[in-house]
């Protein structure tokens, strides 16, 4: 395995950007990459630009996230309630509680390896063999990878600790490497670090022999020469899927590389190259949000986006990304040093029911979308659940 990249654990002084900026910024991101990429998910740069001409903003009518974001916000409601203390008990728990256990959505439960390890824990499969379908090496981690980065501003091996327990329940192998590198990537950028140092942080934490490392080695390499040429360099021609996460994360930070970590160029780029569009999207987005942090997401691009209408995971229905950017800076503000080092289980964390999770009843009423780009002032706190 590659060496540790040295990441600072806050930004440095003279650092404009704030840790809760940085945290509004990477889940705000996501949540906007996922709206612009979805129309263009499983197409190809030509039928893009048969279609649209480039994408350099929204084409969808009613522009929302997808799976991606409605199971970043899982992922992350999951995460502000353990912190470091994540087990993968906890993570198989909540599967069942507000996923397997309930009806599904539209969506019914988002991609393949979704469908499988519904399946498989329907069955009665306990993790970490409710990870074993035909799909564990999707993006399916990858693409709620993301809390993880957030939680972990500036550790990114703490980052690829967390992400690795979060998929145990529905991914293995090239599955959890994806994840673990988007969280890594996100843990560095929220601590300020250059965007070369974003992709050696999520390359020290795979594999160096893996296939994600391979392409993300072949996107970094290409990035230089723009979209086509990262594009190139990883996708494999003539496979049906477009949910390899070595594919799907190399793109992104291709993408992101190319733009140097510009949010507005970052997106674009990977909403351009087609594929599993809005994952890459959503992931790049992450990275730059992260990067350069809330403000740099153009005003009309955040407001568009609005509490989660629950179309895969009815539970996730009314939770705004920018509450769980909140609840996650929180979480890890509270957590003691001890914790923060070594996952000391909850210690100093918020109490569970601290922390807003997913209604008993999916039909808790919705926020608002933004009326102008997100600023300092904190989401309404959502009601808490009882016991």
């Amino acid at each position: 395995m590659a060496s540790t990249a040295c990441i600072p654990p806050v930004p440095a002084p003279h650092d404009t950007v704030g840790l809760r900026d940085r945290a509004r910024g990477a889940l705000l991101g996501l949540a906007v990459g996922d709206a612009l990429g979805a129309p263009a998910e499983n197409m190809k740069p030509s039928e893009i630009r048969a279609r649209w001409g480039r994408i350099t903003g929204y084409v969808a009518d009613r522009p929302a996230g997808t799976d991606d974001t409605e199971y970043a916000i899982f992922s992350g409601l999951l995460l502000a309630r353990h912190g470091a203390g994540l087990t993968q008990a906890h993570v198989e728990a909540a599967w069942h509680e507000w996923i397997a256990d309930r009806e599904e959505g539209p969506f019914r439960g988002a991609g393949f390896s979704e469908r499988g390890t519904l399946e498989n824990l329907r069955r009665g499969l306990a993790a970490p063999i409710s990870a074993q379908h035909r799909h564990a090496w999707s993006d399916g981690l990858a693409m709620r990878a993301a809390p993880h980065g957030v939680f972990a501003a500036g550790r990114p091996a703490e980052a690829a600790r967390l992400a690795a327990i979060d998929g145990s329940v529905s991914h293995e192998g090239e599955g959890i490497y994806g994840g673990q590198a988007v969280a890594a990537g996100v843990a560095a950028a929220m601590a300020g670090a250059s965007t070369v140092a974003v992709a050696a942080s999520a390359l020290a934490v795979v594999p160096d022999d893996s296939w994600t490392a391979r392409c993300l080695r072949r996107a970094l390499t290409a990035a230089h020469r723009g979209e086509r040429a990262v594009r190139s360099a990883v996708v494999i021609g003539g496979y049906p899927w477009t949910d390899l996460a070595p594919e799907a994360v190399a793109l992104a930070f291709g993408a992101y590389a190319a733009a140097d970590g510009d949010f507005t160029d970052s997106v674009l780029t990977a909403v351009n190259m087609g594929r599993d569009a809005d994952t890459t999207a959503a992931v790049a987005g992450a990275l730059a949000g992260a990067t350069r942090g809330v403000h740099a997401i153009p005003a009309d691009w955040a407001a568009a986006i609005a509490p989660a209408r629950g179309s895969c995971l009815p539970t996730m229905a009314g939770h705004h990304v920018l509450e769980v950017a909140d609840l996650l800076t929180r979480a890890a503000r509270e957590a003691p040093p001890d914790a923060r080092d070594v996952g000391d289980p909850g210690a100093g964390l918020p109490a569970p029911d601290s922390v807003a999770l997913p209604p008993r009843h999916p039909d808790r009423a919705r926020h608002q979308a933004p009326a102008a780009p997100p600023g300092d002032t904190a989401p309404t706190p959502p009601a808490k659940v009882g016991p």
